[in-house]
């Protein structure tokens, strides 16, 4: 198969660039590969919604980028906070136009949310499940297209580069180029290979590398790993955003339900379980404190009780404007038993967002030529340390349409035509079907045990020791099973989330301070010596 954009992932960021390749050139393809249904992505858990300056009598750009700044702990390409602050708003009356529909006040204005480390009121929302309206939007909008097509349920398995036509491709090797992927066709169970002029990498974050978890079951660090191994650039790992308010379910593992932070921004308290609220003793602006000084806080104060969760208090808030704001939260609660206006709500820290990855420059550029990635499988400088809350929707699609910007000068040039002989079929000789799916499946259950463990929000010289030894001698065992057995998407899972770990845990190995999402106690303090670790 040969198209000419290949857009890997269905979530914001890789739709926005779908969406603005078929209009531009209605007389290319433009095909969106996706490892489940179209709208199985981390765009549709977003739930708090998409920062943005749109009241400029009361905000501004200026004040957007310093918070912004300050969240991410001194390691932010100001240039690039620049561009997303200023061409996001843009980038959001876009998607309007396209048909997202923002909360408003009764005169017509959009009602705008506030949450931890914004100095203003200036999130767009849609109730508690904006995300889900976003993504709606592009998916009806893309249904326009007729040059657009999804395959669903077909899982990437890696990058096709010089590599896989005989030549030897390490780190240094200059020019590393990507004529497309090889899939494992879900359908078929066969692997086919698609070549691309232009590839777009949006596969999202990596949280199923942890025990609980934010992300649906499908993140688990796909488009990292590839880039990996296909001798590309990734850079600061470490900093894994645990949300402070995931609901707490006692035995359940793998997504959990999030609260989101603004049930804080409308008042909402921790406390801890004595019923203290406990915020004012880490920071002065208390439950509105950024994300990383929240969990930390949260995670001291249960191992202070000992306990598994702290609890948000939200019985002050009027049960209509509750309902109102969140009603995705409110049936969730009512369902398991809780009472929002009578009880307290059982939260606790879970892996939410992955700030590093796959090192792209203003343009959504990685290392490997005809290859750009966006969305939150991309580190584009802009969150640092740490990401401010509501910046990630927005991040994705300044990138991505950025990335189509870049990719549109290019399209016009590159053929497929001379390469496109000598890329072999995909080689399984000698590999059989795996006699045991438990040789994979407990070994997931030990990554995520592993990570969670040892590579949580407070880590230790020697708890990351242990990770990396451990995780050396799953990555062996898995290697030896991708070898000998036939490809399935739980194996490729697998892989790449041991590949995924195992770059969190090195790039926290080489970060010998504490700064913003990464906390270790050797090395209590920040340094002004450590910059981008990039692997």
């Amino acid at each position: 198969m040969q198209t000419d954009f290949l857009v890997i992932g269905s979530g914001i960021a890789g739709l926005t660039f779908a969406l603005k390749a078929a209009q531009q050139f209605p007389d290319k393809k433009v095909l969106i590969v996706t490892k489940t249904q179209a709208d199985e992505t981390n765009t549709k858990y977003a739930q708090g919604g998409i920062a943005g300056v749109t009241d400029f009598e009361k905000d501004s750009f200026d004040k957007h980028i310093e918070d912004t700044l300050i969240a991410g702990d001194g390691l932010c390409n100001k240039a690039v906070v620049e561009i997303v602050v200023k061409e996001g708003v843009d980038r959001i009356r876009e998607i309007i136009e396209w048909g997202a529909r923002f909360d408003k006040e009764a005169d017509g204005d959009y009602k705008l949310g506030k949450e931890g480390g914004h100095s203003e009121f200036r999130i767009l929302h849609h109730k508690d499940v904006t995300g889900r309206e976003m993504e709606r939007a592009l998916l009806d909008a893309l249904n326009t297209y007729k040059n657009i097509e999804i395959i669903k349920h077909c899982f990437v398995v890696d990058l096709i580069t010089q590599h896989h036509l005989g030549f030897l491709v390490t780190k240094s090797t200059p020019d590393i180029e990507c004529y497309g992927v090889y899939v494992l066709n879900r359908e078929t169970n066969q692997i086919e290979k698609i070549l691309a002029n232009i590839t777009l990498l949006a596969t999202g974050g990596n949280g199923q590398v942890y025990r609980s978890t934010t992300n649906p079951y499908i993140a688990t660090g796909d488009g990292v790993a590839m880039v990996y191994r296909a001798k590309g650039r990734i850079e600061n790992m470490e900093f894994i955003q645990f949300h402070p308010t995931a609901l707490y379910e006692p035995g359940v593992r793998g997504q959990s339900f999030l609260i989101t932070e603004a049930v804080r921004g409308d008042g909402g308290i921790l406390r801890n379980k004595n019923g203290e609220a406990f915020m004012e003793r880490y920071d002065s602006r208390k439950d509105l404190a950024p994300r990383d000084i929240v969990a930390r806080a949260i995670d001291s104060e249960m191992k202070i009780t000992g306990t598994e969760h702290v609890y948000l208090d939200v019985r002050h808030i009027p049960l209509e404007k509750f309902t109102e704001h969140f009603p995705n939260i409110y049936d969730k609660c009512r369902s398991i038993g809780i009472d929002v206006t009578k009880h307290l709500i059982p939260v606790a820290p879970a892996a939410h967002y992955s700030c590093g990855g796959i090192k792209t420059d203003e343009w959504g550029r990685t290392s490997i030529n005809n290859l750009y990635a966006a969305g939150e499988c991309a580190s584009t400088g802009l969150h640092g340390a740490n990401r401010l809350a509501s910046n990630s929707l927005l991040e994705a699609m300044v990138f991505s349409h950025r990335s189509f910007m870049d990719a549109t000068q290019k399209i016009q040039t590159r053929s497929l035509s001379p390469v496109t002989p000598t890329i072999p079929d995909w080689n399984a000789t000698g590999t059989t079907q795996p006699k045991e799916m438990i040789l994979i499946t407990q070994s997931l259950k030990e990554v995520q045990q592993i990570m969670s463990d040892y590579v949580g929000i407070v880590r230790t010289n020697t708890r990351l020791a242990r990770a990396l030894k451990r995780l050396d001698l799953l990555w062996e065992e898995t290697e030896s099973l991708y070898q000998t057995t036939t490809l399935s998407p739980q194996l490729c899972e697998l892989r790449n989330m041991i590949t995924t770990s195992y770059l969190i845990v090195k790039c926290a190995n080489f970060r010998e301070e504490s700064r913003g999402l990464h906390f270790n106690t050797d090395y209590p303090q920040k340094s002004e010596l450590v910059q981008n670790i990039v692997l």
